[in-house]
């Protein structure tokens, strides 16, 4: 089961991302609809919480299961390669920001549960931004 800080962790990488895309929309004066829905879709699946089985799997059902889990991952994996693909300022954006996405997403669970991201309070980066 999820723990709360995974699913903490999970709430601040979409928020992340969504934060990005409006930063993205407004310095290009446009909105993007498919993005925003790929990345709701993304938050979605990531953030479900599975069934509880009442039965043990056989190794042929979690092999079926895996083979499930392995075709979404291509299908989010082929919606962020067409994002990028078709917007360089896609591609530059994740480039930049890897270093705060890619760590969550090949992390186990075990490691999620240690992450914790920064909150910025867009206030003080004006202020900040304004003094230097």
């Amino acid at each position: 089961m999820a723990s709360s800080q995974e699913g903490k962790a999970d709430a601040q990488l979409f928020q992340l991302l969504s934060n990005l895309l409006q930063q993205v929309e407004a310095l290009t004066n446009q909105e993007e609809v498919e993005l925003r829905s790929k990345i709701e879709a993304l938050g979605l699946e990531v953030t479900k919480v599975p069934p509880k089985s009442t039965k043990n799997l056989d190794e042929l059902e979690i092999a079926r299961e895996l083979d499930k889990l392995s075709a979404k991952l291509d299908d989010v994996d082929e919606m962020i390669s067409s994002a990028v693909a078709a917007d360089p300022q896609v591609q530059s954006l994740l480039s930049g920001t890897a270093d705060l996405w890619w760590p969550v997403i090949t992390a186990t669970a075990d490691e999620r549960q240690n992450f914790t991201a920064p909150v910025v309070d867009d206030k003080l980066k004006e202020k900040s931004n304004a003094s230097d």
